[in-house]
């Protein structure tokens, strides 16, 4: 009985053993990460009708001759061309193949064949502390790769958001961000230019789903598709949204060692009524440095002219690190808004 025990807990132990070599053999080290990215990472140089430099952005090959990037980094575009990292030749943008509007994607067709693809990863399976790695161009210095993880899994309505520490700077809007093994598992997006390390990504998955809707290749003037809805991603990287504003912050529950839910003011000053209004609420610290961002959907209508309490939640740690220091046991009301909470509104639907 003992022997038959001991044989169960030696093949335990070796199917253990081959499971975790297994697993540590699809890893991949930072630098062969870094080489495989590289070959597939491009430089996206989009421009007017006269030929004169519109934007800076990234991009990466998903399949043969068709990349991946924003939507927003060929958005206006009449024209532009792709560069591979490390590399001189310039290859023409022959067109739009699919986009997605809603959520900043869009497939290039270009005039290249030959080059290694990037396989996409399944978004779903990604947790967060799981070490990622961003490639892209920031402000045209190609082929630069940074290092973060998952800070965070954002809900944005129906959709998800991934939240990293690497870097995003404008001219990465596109680039890939891949796993250990070297899967795209999302694509950069935006980064909140207020904070630090609060950058964003779109899931892979979505990237998938539009990829099964290539067709043939349309003119960049004549691709975008009419009424189609803006995204509200996009907004992330520092453009704004008029016409409405958050204000008026306030915790739920004044015990500073309890939950973190919280209540705003969603106010609009327009002269039409509002709905699903989108706005990020940051939280920083007393040194001014970012701890969280919340993201928050109000779907109800807001009239012309009025505001609309909404809530939200974050951890408590984040309400006691966010909270002013007490004086005789009482807290001051230095606590505002324009000091320790900063409010962007992402997007909004009139109600016609």
């Amino acid at each position: 009985m003992k022997q038959t025990t001991r044989r169960r807990q030696s093949l335990l132990c070796v199917a253990f053993l081959l499971l975790a070599a297994a697993s540590s053999a699809h890893a991949q080290t930072a630098q062969e990460i870094a080489k495989k990215a590289f070959g597939s990472t491009v430089l996206l140089v989009m421009e007017d009708a006269n030929g004169q430099p519109l934007s800076l952005g990234s991009g990466f090959l998903v399949r043969d001759g068709e990349i991946a990037s924003n939507l927003h980094v060929v958005e206006g575009a009449a024209r532009g061309y792709a560069k591979l990292v490390g590399q001189k030749t310039k290859h023409d943008i022959q067109g739009i193949t699919a986009v997605d509007p809603e959520r900043d994607l869009v497939v290039l067709k270009i005039s290249v064949s030959g080059s290694p693809v990037l396989s996409l990863g399944t978004s779903d399976a990604v947790q967060v502390g799981e070490s990622v790695y961003a490639v892209g161009n920031p402000q045209g210095l190609e082929g630069t790769f940074s290092h973060g993880i998952v800070s965070s899994i954002r809900d944005v309505g129906t959709d998800k958001l991934l939240q990293i520490t690497a870097p995003i700077s404008p001219g990465s809007s596109g680039g890939p961000v891949l796993n250990s093994k070297a899967e795209v598992i999302g694509v950069s997006v935006a980064t909140f230019r207020s904070g630090q390390n609060l950058n964003f990504a779109i899931p892979s998955n979505y990237l998938k789903t539009l990829l099964a809707k290539t067709g043939p290749a349309k003119p960049l003037a004549e691709a975008k598709p009419a009424k189609a809805q803006r995204s509200i991603l996009a907004d992330l990287g520092g453009r704004s949204v008029e016409g409405v504003v958050g204000g008026t912050f306030a915790w739920k529950d004044q015990n500073y060692e309890v939950d973190g839910d919280y209540t705003i003011t969603l106010r609009n000053q327009l002269r039409e009524p509002v709905r699903n209004v989108y706005c990020l609420v940051v939280f920083y610290d007393r040194a001014g440095d970012p701890l969280d961002a919340d993201m928050l959907l109000y779907r109800d209508v807001i009239p012309a002219g009025l505001g609309k309490r909404t809530s939200g939640s974050v951890d408590a740690s984040v309400k006691r690190l966010t909270t002013p220091a007490s004086r005789d046991n009482q807290f001051m009301s230095s606590f505002t808004p324009t000091t320790k909470v900063e409010f962007r509104v992402l997007n909004f639907e009139i109600v016609q």
